[in-house]
């Protein structure tokens, strides 16, 4: 699954949404295999799942439009990690 990054440039950008979504879920599989105590079939998968994710991030970031669209959404907090700091001040009192 490993890809190479002559490759992903090449591709469009919808084409590496989509390869994206396909490998978060497919590593999303691998780790929920390793959390059950059951062997993936292939154990070095996950590294490389792991590694075209960070590739196709890459491209999709060195990409003008694209790069704004990811900053905008690493930004965005998830629901669970702003009640959290909610409590947090809340307990703390700020």
């Amino acid at each position: 699954m490993l890809m190479k990054s002559k490759e992903l440039i090449a591709m469009g950008t919808e084409e590496l949404k989509k390869k994206l979504t396909d490998i978060r879920s497919e590593l999303m599989k691998l780790n929920a295999q390793v959390a059950t105590g059951t062997n993936p079939k292939s154990p070095g998968q996950i590294k490389k799942s792991k590694k075209t994710i960070a590739k196709i991030l890459s491209v999709l970031g060195s990409r003008p439009a694209e790069a704004q669209q990811l900053k905008a959404t690493k930004k965005s907090k998830s629901p669970i990690k702003s009640s959290i700091a909610k409590k947090i001040e809340v307990k703390k009192g700020y």
